[in-house]
């Protein structure tokens, strides 16, 4: 009888194990189609953006602060409705471009007063109204002065974040302007945004930030343009840099990670249009040449590997709506850009420690 109920007991516990190995295996086959959906949500990910180079108007400074509030809505609802006969996912806007031109730092105050969030709210209605996402500067007041700020509205409307310029000019900071000390990450849902406004461009302190950080666009809003201080963040980031420079002979610039200007405004139009693909990946050509060429010749045109020269780096851009930049490196055994670079500090490394 007792070894009746031991072999009972043996197949039950038989019985259970079974069914909890069924279950793991069914979690981790769960686990594993949940990350490549992810994978394959993230396969050729292109992203519309327009960005706007318009400088604000100036006002006649006879009338009231709220006809000048009234003037600057209806300014930049001119500018937006360039643009938004496109189907949109961002728009950037210059640097201030809340404020008109012309005041002075006490009559910029009045003015702020005056109009509180009403341009906000007008930004807001025509995101929500278009279904975009737009970033405009804005100088507002809080408790100890007054920011030069980028705030990011999301699709319906509502803040996603807000960069306070890290870096204003001393004439900015003798004139009321707090600095901020923050370097947000702003998470969309095309990528993540890392924002930027004029005289920020000069330090490497804020670009070394966004370098740890790897965010898939930088917004520029500025009324001073950089030259080739754009590229260089765009690169050293690996990152697209989208500038609103709120200067008319000034262009409005898309560079690619690269560095390379892929979309411009021009001295005939204030603003330019242009779909970028956020499904990329920069790799050096180092140990790598025979493994790009059989990417290329597996993917063909669902590929691009764009060579801008005299880098010795290259950018692999996903167009498959299945496989994903970082699926493809992976599937070759292609070397990061990154990562050949870190290999490349741990080999002089050792080769020093060896020489000592």
């Amino acid at each position: 009888m007792q070894k009746l109920k031991n072999s009972f007991a043996h197949k039950r516990n038989i019985m259970k194990t079974t069914r909890l190995r069924n279950r793991s295996k069914f979690s981790i086959a769960i686990l594993l189609i949940f990350l490549f959906l992810i994978q394959i949500a993230n396969a050729s990910n292109k992203v519309r953006i327009a960005t706007i180079g318009a400088a604000s108007p100036s006002v006649n400074k006879n009338q009231t602060t709220a006809a000048y509030v009234e003037q600057m809505i209806s300014f930049w609802d001119a500018q937006l409705n360039q643009v938004l006969k496109s189907k949109l996912d961002l728009i950037v806007l210059p640097e201030a471009c809340d404020v008109p031109t012309g005041l002075s730092y006490p009559e910029q105050k009045l003015y702020i007063k005056e109009r509180k969030t009403k341009l906000l709210d007008f930004f807001a209605a025509k995101a929500r109204e278009n279904n975009c996402y737009i970033a405009f500067g804005s100088v507002h007041e809080v408790d100890k002065g007054l920011r030069n700020s980028l705030i990011m509205l999301d699709r319906n409307g509502k803040v996603a974040g807000t960069y306070h310029k890290n870096f204003p000019t001393i004439y900015e900071m003798e004139g009321g302007i707090i600095p901020g000390v923050e370097a947000p990450i702003i998470q969309c849902d095309f990528g993540k945004v890392a924002m930027s406004i004029c005289f920020d461009l000069n330090y490497d302190e804020l670009r070394l930030k966004y370098v740890k950080q790897q965010p898939d666009i930088i917004l520029f809003s500025s009324v001073y343009h950089g030259g080739l201080m754009q590229g260089l963040w765009a690169y050293s980031c690996q990152s697209f840099l989208v500038s609103a420079i709120g200067v008319v002979q000034l262009p409005s610039e898309i560079v690619n990670p690269m560095g390379e200007i892929v979309a411009s405004s021009t001295n005939y139009f204030n603003y330019t249009v242009s779909t970028i693909n956020l499904d990329y990946k920069l790799v050096h050509l180092d140990y790598n040449w025979q493994k790009l060429v059989k990417l290329k010749a597996k993917y063909g045109d669902a590929v691009t590997i764009h060579d801008p020269g005299k880098v010795g780096a290259v950018m692999i851009t996903s167009e498959d709506k299945n496989v994903s930049a970082a699926q493809m490196v992976t599937e070759f055994d292609i070397e990061l850009l990154d990562t050949y670079f870190d290999r490349s500090r741990m080999f002089r490394k050792k080769e020093l420690e060896g020489t000592n």
